[in-house]
């Protein structure tokens, strides 16, 4: 009698023990930036994804690859999956932050060229743009970066990015550094210096150094300013909530973000499988629902889901990119990982001048 129960509750055990390993094992956490942006992630790929696949994906959002770096130095990463712009994924490639992804598993066959990093898979394309205040200047806004700098032309506030990150390689532009060109120029600290003083220029002018995307969209909406760089997708959301802004993508910057696994991810195998559902083109033609933000798997532009209206808006079609700096295909993120930490000490410099 003895023997059957230890035995059944040895099974008892066992069976609660599984069933938490498989509960466990069904459920991961992502981490990306919060306002509009996560909002349609999270109604086109993640919430789709976790009924496609019968998993719980937790949503959460973070500061950046800064705070990843402090928790995977600590030993104590919350987060699976992370979403990071691709030039700090670049870095957190080179310093170990975030793991290999394995490319047998996530099928990038069909990727834009230069949308995916060893660590790090593109998941949309996205473009920094001069956008105006239509109220200030009708339809006949800047057209091209020198315009934005041209107070005499166009007189009014300006308002740009507080981190170097986007900005340098507009002041180069403005400066008549032809597109192919600007990484050469800025690799070496002469260059950062010619595009921080053409920055310099602008600051008389300069309102507000914009700190986020909701932010840089609110000043437009909010009719705070008369320009402002910033993102194409959050100028959209705010003109669809009123706001008298438009842009255009000559000579914007055409980047992506990508999703990472942080090293010592709680649940990296889980999370591996996850990237190769939310790579899928299905998942990525839906994002344009929620956010004008451009595919990276090429295939979700060929499959039907997106009109030729929808298409011809957005960052990453072949009309616009034509028209484009390409950071990926342009060497932008090896500069990145190269020069970011003393590009990035020099803007805070000239900043607080």
């Amino acid at each position: 009698m003895k023997i059957k129960q230890l035995l059944s509750s040895v099974g008892v055990s066992l069976v609660i023990s599984l069933a938490g390993t498989s509960a466990h094992a069904g459920e991961i956490t992502v981490a990306s930036w919060g306002g509009s942006f996560q909002a349609a992630q999270s109604k086109a790929i993640f919430q789709p994804v976790a009924k496609a696949m019968g998993i719980t994906i937790n949503e959460e959002s973070y500061k950046g690859i800064g705070q990843v770096r402090t928790k995977v130095a600590a030993g104590a990463v919350p987060w699976d999956i992370i979403d990071t712009g691709a030039g700090g994924g670049a870095r957190a490639c080179q310093e170990g932050i975030l793991i290999d992804l394995d490319y047998d598993i996530i099928d990038v066959s069909n990727f834009i060229p230069g949308t995916y990093l060893p660590c790090c898979v593109g998941t949309i394309t996205y473009s920094t743009v001069p956008a105006w205040n239509t109220e200030t200047y009708g339809m006949n806004g800047p057209r091209g970066w020198a315009d934005f700098w041209d107070v005499k032309k166009f007189p009014g506030t300006r308002s740009i990015r507080g981190k170097m990150h986007g900005m340098l390689e507009p002041a180069l532009m403005a400066d008549g550094v032809p597109m192919d060109q600007v990484y050469k120029v800025l690799s070496s600290e002469a260059g950062i210096t010619r595009a921080l003083d053409k920055i310099r220029e602008l600051k008389p002018h300069v309102a507000v150094w914009w700190g986020s995307g909701a932010q840089h969209a609110q000043l437009m909406k909010d009719g705070e300013v008369d320009m402002s760089t910033g993102w194409n997708g959050r100028f959209d959301v705010a003109k669809a909530d009123g706001a008298k802004v438009a842009y255009h993508y000559d000579q914007g910057l055409l980047d992506y973000d990508c999703f990472g696994i942080p090293k010592g991810a709680p649940n990296t195998d889980l999370a591996m499988k996850v990237l190769a559902e939310f790579s899928k083109p299905e998942f990525q033609a839906d994002m344009p629902k929620y956010i004008n933000y451009g595919p990276t798997n090429s295939l979700a532009y060929t499959m039907g889901k997106l009109s030729d209206e929808v298409v011809a808006g957005l960052p990453s079609s072949p009309a616009n990119a034509a028209v484009q700096l390409l950071i990926g295909a342009s060497g932008g993120f090896d500069w990145y990982a190269k020069w970011e930490k003393i590009a990035s000490e020099m803007y805070q410099d000239m900043m607080t001048e």
